[in-house]
């Protein structure tokens, strides 16, 4: 085959022509493009800092007033909650309003019950979501798409108030505790989320786990539960505070003030109801005070407060983790 070039020539060529090509590539230009580049992301970059901080924070201090402001009227004097409509720190500490409600056995028997109440509830919650999510989960799995078209007809079209109340009556579970779980034992929602979480998990796991002989429950148990935890506390904590502040249902569903959560005490005690009715369910009612209004708030609150930061690190991505895959 003929020869273009002389054997010296070829190479020493090229190379002079890539060598003389570089500073075009690598002259003046570009540096000053990412010159110009740096100054715009350090200028801009420090004015959305700065504008993202302020924001931020006259958010925070939106959020925060509310609650610094209860906090210190829980604190004051009745002397000073009239005196002064406005503050968010009290002249002088009193504690008679936290000492007046946790001495009231009426108080101490409703943060009980909603302990109890929302730690049960929530457990079945969890429980009922999940065994209904996985099985939803596995495309094979006969009447699936009737099952799920149910579960999306009941997250657009409610039942309504009064036909609950019927099934609920109907049932037997008018002033039990139950009338406050089980209705609301499976929500679409989470459901759902919690089921494309479920689906999108590599089938290989599921599929080696059978090989050694697993059964579908050791495999939900051992493989599919462990890995989502994140998902499971979001939800968790979801059920738990709906559960908690839960007011409705415990209006609706419960006649004996012996049962009435944290809620329905702090309704009366904030709407300051007819005291004659009240002592005579409860002897142990205490007259409304504006300093036990908010300390009965702040009470409620704490609980909310308390565990949220050990479940945050999951709250942040559990929430999008079955959404975005889905």
């Amino acid at each position: 085959m003929t020869q273009l070039f002389a054997p010296g020539t070829q190479d020493s060529s090229f190379d002079d022509d890539r060598t003389s090509a570089l500073p075009a590539v690598r002259g003046t230009g570009p540096r000053k493009s990412r010159s110009q580049a740096q100054r715009f992301n350090t200028r801009g970059g420090k004015a959305f800092d700065v504008v993202n901080v302020v924001f931020l924070a006259a958010v925070g201090v939106l959020a925060l007033a509310p609650f610094l402001f209860v906090l210190a009227r829980s604190f004051a004097s009745e002397t000073e909650l009239e005196t002064r409509p406005f503050f968010f720190w009290p002249d002088h500490f009193d504690l008679g309003a936290y000492s007046a409600i946790f001495t009231t056995p009426s108080f101490t028997r409703a943060v009980v019950t909603t302990v109890l109440v929302t730690a049960v509830g929530t457990v079945i919650q969890l429980l009922m979501t999940v065994t209904m999510a996985y099985p939803l989960a596995k495309k094979d799995l006969p009447g699936r798409n009737f099952i799920l078209s149910a579960v999306l007809v009941t997250l657009v079209f409610g039942g309504g108030m009064i036909p609950t109340f019927l099934i609920v009556k109907e049932l037997g579970l008018l002033n039990t505790y139950w009338a406050l779980i089980l209705p609301l034992a499976i929500n679409p929602f989470s459901l759902i989320i919690i089921k494309n979480f479920f689906q999108n998990l590599p089938a290989e796991l599921e599929e080696s786990a059978k090989v050694d002989g697993a059964t579908e429950v050791q495999v939900l148990m051992r493989i599919v539960l462990p890995l989502s935890k994140p998902i499971l506390a979001t939800f968790a904590l979801f059920y738990a505070v709906g559960i908690w502040n839960d007011f409705m249902s415990p209006l609706l569903y419960l006649n004996d003030s012996s049962m009435w959560t944290l809620q329905m005490f702090l309704q009366q005690v904030t709407a300051a109801t007819d005291l004659t009715t009240a002592q005579q369910s409860d002897p142990s009612y205490i007259p409304p005070s504006q300093g036990i209004k908010y300390a009965v708030i702040v009470v409620a609150t704490i609980p909310v407060l308390i565990f949220y930061p050990f479940l945050q690190k999951h709250f942040a991505k559990g929430m999008l983790i079955g959404a975005v895959k889905g």
